[in-house]
């Protein structure tokens, strides 16, 4: 599957119907899953990149249910609501590596909707020069990060393709 599958109306593109149809598709199994629900005003500049995605007051957390696109209008509703909600987009882009999708409203033209779900808040823990201690054992790549002043030992276990990638990503 490719990485983003855009539709847009009024669009040349020769996999418009195709990629509306797989949006409708993956749309449909939203059924019964909690989503996260962004709106962000576009920036002046028109570039969504810039647009912080972090989780902000009015953003909803909610379990959808009978998600459907019928002609190029989404509908969908919320838990214990008799109303069915709906919106029509100019644009919609599915993100299928992290599972978002963007969709962007013919009513408003500087509104830019993410859904997708839940994000996944990892531990983070600072280590500021750790001790390094480096072993291999076959095929596996092992490195040992110590902070004694926080008690703190990770133990990170790599296969010879993440050992050449992160050589690689480091600089020089």
């Amino acid at each position: 599957m490719q990485p983003k599958i855009i539709w847009q109306l009024g669009s040349s593109n020769p996999d418009n119907a195709n990629n509306l149809d797989a949006i409708r598709q993956w749309w449909r199994t939203l059924t019964g899953k909690e989503i996260s629900w962004r709106q962000r005003l576009i920036p002046p500049s028109g570039d969504v990149s810039e647009l912080d995605w972090e989780p902000q007051r009015f953003d909803e957390l909610f379990v959808i249910s009978s998600p459907e696109i019928r002609g190029i209008t989404l509908y969908w509703r919320k838990p214990n609501s008799p109303d069915e909600r709906s919106t029509t987009p100019h644009k919609i882009e599915l993100d299928t590596r992290r599972q978002q999708f963007y969709i962007y409203p013919q009513s408003q033209k500087n509104l830019v909707i993410q859904v997708g779900f839940p994000e996944i808040v990892y531990q983070k823990i600072k280590l500021n020069n750790p001790e390094i201690e480096y072993s291999q054992a076959a095929e596996k790549y092992v490195i040992t990060l110590r902070d004694t002043l926080q008690q703190l030992e990770i133990k990170v276990t790599l296969n010879k393709e993440k050992i050449t990638q992160l050589k690689q990503d480091l600089p020089s």
